[in-house]
């Protein structure tokens, strides 16, 4: 069992998402469906708020936000966050352990796991989607997830060795937290893109049946899922629907049996009209990522300025209609790395006037593009940005409407002045490390401090939990100091029933467990 000291698993313990009740300090808040045992059989309509590119599991995003569900329908999961446990908690893997500090894993399998055409799942299949998501070429976002793999090796039809670049002991997280944890036939995949997206092959509760562009998704139940007699279900019908209001009516008019959130305000009125809801209590949250690389934010005044211009509690009103929760810190205090001397962002309109004046004074005015997609909660994001800034002399700031790919284009390219970005986390590392260290090519903002580096590598690779602690309170006097982000709200994973619904489990951020759902008669 991949275990940790108590007082570290305690990050876990209260915030993975798997908790069904309130853990004190901004915990996972839910309500629970129908009472009973599970009733097997019926349709469940799931809404989702953006539709997938590809099936290819490489591709997809393991976040409630990204297909998630889609992901663990079809493929199921390695592992997930189990807090109760304080650990990791097996589902397709029996365990994935190191004896050298994170120098080295052995993954261990479940015996006689079967893709859904009745191939072995095995330590080569692994293998083969590890390998092929630190290919470039392949488009995966969590390729630099797949890098931290040196290498590794088959030792047993169900035994994975795997050899780090470099320590990392909490490297579980990386595998829930992205789509290593989904795991497709190689034969299928190595057929192409074209041929998986009409016949996409996993070991997970459901199997494809149709998927009818920018319509519909529809799966069935997989007769051969390891884990009988789960799915509940018979069927799932996957539609998407980027609008969060739209998705809230459908919902409690009767149209949807499940939808993916992103709004504090509507989980809090879905759960005062008794609709079962769960959030996932994740640390850090979302961020303005001010790209460094170039003017205006190349200087340290201009993120300065900005951060201190911006009212957290005026976003929360435009987004979350003033019941979210602002990210004043990087932890929240149920982490034992929770610093509560260090504030993120805090807003002073005189320094931020000052500030824009100083740069105009040079003949450097503030002016950038906020690029933000269509979808209704970045859209919104923005202009309260505009209006916010608006108030201010000698700053101007524009907005760029998107599409994903262009947005996604922009971001890989870093061909951009401010965009919306993440740092959401149960564990800190690898999603930190990623973020802000200077090594890192999904480092958007593109900061490289040699502090903020040797801390972020400190916390990485220690297992010693007073060491982490200072090294993590290190990385926020260091992100206060550079500005490469401007830190607005706790990132808002949910998830939302009918009242009829029960089993709704999440992991990590926000992922929900199909083959949990049902629906009582």
């Amino acid at each position: 069992m991949f275990r940790k000291n108590r007082r570290y698993r305690l990050l876990a313990t209260c915030c993975a998402a798997l908790v069904v009740a309130a853990c004190g300090g901004g915990g996972n808040q839910a309500t629970m469906g129908p009472e009973g045992d599970p009733v097997p059989g019926g349709t469940a309509r799931i809404i989702q708020a953006s539709e997938p590119r590809t099936l290819d599991p490489a591709v997809m995003g393991n976040s409630w936000a990204i297909n998630s569900v889609l992901g663990n329908a079809l493929y199921g999961t390695l592992m997930i966050d189990d807090p109760e446990q304080e650990a990791i908690a097996f589902m397709m893997a029996e365990s994935f352990s190191t004896q050298d500090g994170g120098t080295t894993f052995e993954l261990r399998l479940r015996p006689n796991l079967q893709f859904s055409d009745g191939t072995p799942l095995d330590a080569a299949a692994v293998k083969f989607n590890w390998d092929r998501m630190k290919e470039p070429s392949n488009g995966s976002p969590y390729v630099e997830d797949a890098m931290m793999i040196a290498s590794n090796k088959v030792v047993e039809p169900t035994v994975l060795e795997v050899t780090m670049r470099s320590p990392i002991p909490h490297f579980a997280y990386a595998i829930v937290e992205t789509s290593m944890n989904w795991i497709a036939s190689p034969a299928a995949l190595t057929a192409g893109r074209e041929a998986f997206d009409g016949e996409p092959i996993g070991a997970g509760p459901f199997v494809l049946e149709r998927w009818a562009r920018q319509d519909v998704i529809e799966l069935v139940k997989n007769p051969t899922y390891w884990d009988a007699p789960k799915p509940y279900l018979d069927r799932i019908l996957v539609q998407t629907n980027p609008d969060t209001s739209q998705r809230y009516n459908t919902l409690i008019s009767g149209g949807a049996d499940l939808v993916i959130d992103s709004s504090m305000g509507v989980q809090t009125r879905l759960r005062e009209q008794g609709y079962p809801s769960q959030v996932s209590p994740l640390h850090g949250g979302q961020h303005l990522t001010l790209n460094t690389r170039r003017a205006p934010f190349d200087d340290v005044r201009a993120r300065r300025a900005v951060a201190a211009a911006i009212d957290v509690q005026t976003l929360d009103l435009a987004l979350q209609d003033g019941m979210g929760e602002a990210a004043t810190s990087l932890f929240r205090e149920s982490s034992p790395y929770y610093a509560g001397d260090l504030t993120l962002n805090e807003t002073d309109h005189e320094l931020a006037q000052r500030l824009f004046d100083e740069l105009a004074g040079e003949g450097k005015p503030v002016s950038f593009t906020f690029v933000a997609t269509q979808q209704s909660e970045n859209r919104t994001l923005a202009e309260s940005i505009q209006a916010q800034l608006s108030a201010f002399e000698n700053v101007t700031v524009n907005v760029e409407i998107v599409d994903i790919v262009t947005l996604l284009r922009l971001r890989q390219t870093y061909g951009f002045d401010m965009m919306v970005g993440t740092a959401h986390f149960t564990d800190p590392d690898p999603r930190l490390w990623t973020a802000f260290h200077g090594a890192s090519a999904r480092n958007t903002s593109g900061i490289n401090d040699e502090q903020l580096n040797a801390a972020l590598d400190l916390g990485r690779t220690s297992t010693n939990l007073e060491k982490r602690t200072a090294a993590y309170r290190t990385v926020q006097e260091r992100l206060n100091e550079l500005v490469p982000a401007v830190f607005t709200i706790r990132t808002v994973a949910a998830a939302a029933t009918g009242k009829n619904v029960g089993g709704l489990r999440m992991y990590t951020a926000g992922s929900v467990l199909p083959e949990e759902l049902w629906i009582a008669e």
